[in-house]
């Protein structure tokens, strides 16, 4: 299968526009990282932002961000921690969970709104995405927003590209804002909570005004107890201000422990990548939003019919679950679920065939699957671009 690697915007444009008048199918991706997520296209040749690379805008005092969309994340955040900055919002790195190579690239973060643990105080990557460059399917370059948060009229492409992976354009340039670097991390960990309790807490602790950065669980393989995780950052003298009253406000929970240094990094990236996950075989990895308070009972009532594990992320509002891969991977106890508890569930690792045979993303009503339609059609009238990656004939 031919791979195209346009140097530059213009280059995409050919290539799109020959590719629509030929009605050739292209797979649109950036290094491939996450190649094994979504629905297995079927195309005909692929286009890759990979070649398109280098920061084309930093101002470190306006606190903002532009890169082709090729450039590496790890690119990104070296130049961006010279100057004692950072993305906010962050970003998964799904390599170890999908068992990819490669650097994966900002493009990417954008296009599939990929976002971590500090999401609940800074928010997913789509609220830090400011600007976009892209070429539609058409072949046409589209800009929209800027360098200022306040700089867009009429219709929000910005939000409309973050999380649309590469089914309406071909990302060519991103641009992000960002912020400080704190000066200081800790985690107050809080040992042999069940999931209830667990939920419990985080919910106390982000109900609390102390600024909480990260809140996780994750259960024992027994899941009668396990390691409840509560994140601060800071200048540090407010970290040991604020340590202390979370430490006050959930005395009740006992067994409390305060975690920094490398150690402290690495749990939060292994909750962040959701490499707890990893080490049980082949299994399917469902990705589960839902309400906080429902998350206990979500996967009470999944491991009732499945040999799952599972951790919470974002207070209890993200379930990261592991199933049996045989058969469909557990999608109609998930599907279940979420019609019971609320949410949403997403499946991100599988084989090709079940991800070709059942629902990688939560079905759409019918009203809401007309409009995504719609949206669709207009920048990609050809249907040439990652035909089928998020939904069957789409």
């Amino acid at each position: 299968m031919t791979t195209h690697l346009p140097r530059d915007e213009q280059d995409a444009c050919i290539v799109i526009r020959d590719a629509a008048d030929k009605g050739t199918l292209l797979n649109v991706s950036g290094n491939g990282t996450k190649a094994p997520m979504g629905r297995p296209n079927q195309t005909d040749a692929s286009i890759s932002s990979a070649a398109m690379t280098g920061i084309t805008l930093y101002e470190p005092t306006e606190l903002v961000i532009s890169a082709r969309s090729g450039t590496p994340v790890l690119e990104v955040m070296r130049v961006l921690a010279a100057k004692g900055q950072e993305l906010p919002f962050e970003p998964m790195d799904y390599r170890a969970l999908l068992g990819t190579r490669g650097e994966p690239t900002i493009g990417a973060v954008a296009a599939m709104n990929i976002s971590g643990p500090r999401r609940i105080m800074a928010g997913a990557a789509r609220d830090s995405l400011i600007g976009v460059r892209f070429v539609n399917g058409r072949g046409e370059v589209v800009k929209s927003g800027g360098r200022v948060m306040k700089n867009v009229t009429g219709l929000d492409l910005v939000k409309l590209m973050a999380g649309s992976w590469g089914t309406l354009g071909l990302l060519t340039e991103v641009t992000f804002k960002v912020l400080p670097k704190p000066e200081r991390m800790a985690t107050l960990v809080i040992r042999g909570l069940d999931d209830r309790q667990a939920v419990e807490a985080l919910s106390q602790a982000l109900g609390s005004p102390f600024d909480v950065t990260g809140a996780a669980h994750v259960p024992d393989r027994d899941r009668r107890g396990g390691s409840t995780l509560i994140r601060v950052e800071g200048f540090s003298g407010s970290v040991d201000y604020r340590m202390n009253e979370l430490r006050r406000l959930l005395k009740r929970f006992r067994f409390m422990d305060l975690l920094e240094g490398n150690g402290a990094e690495a749990l939060w990236q292994s909750v962040r990548d959701a490499t707890v996950l990893t080490g049980q075989g082949e299994r399917a990895v469902w990705r589960v939003s839902t309400a906080p308070t429902k998350g206990p009972d979500f996967a009470a009532h999944v491991a009732q019919a499945l040999d799952a594990q599972w951790f919470y992320d974002w207070g209890g509002g993200l379930l990261w679950i592991s199933t049996p891969v045989e058969g469909d991977a557990g999608a109609a106890v998930l599907r279940e679920a979420t019609r019971t508890f609320g949410g949403h569930a997403t499946l991100v690792r599988a084989p090709a065939e079940v991800r070709s045979a059942v629902d990688v993303f939560e079905p759409q009503a019918e009203a809401l699957m007309t409009l995504t339609k719609g949206i669709k059609a207009s920048f990609d009238p050809s249907g040439i671009l990652n035909p089928g990656r998020m939904y069957a004939g789409i």
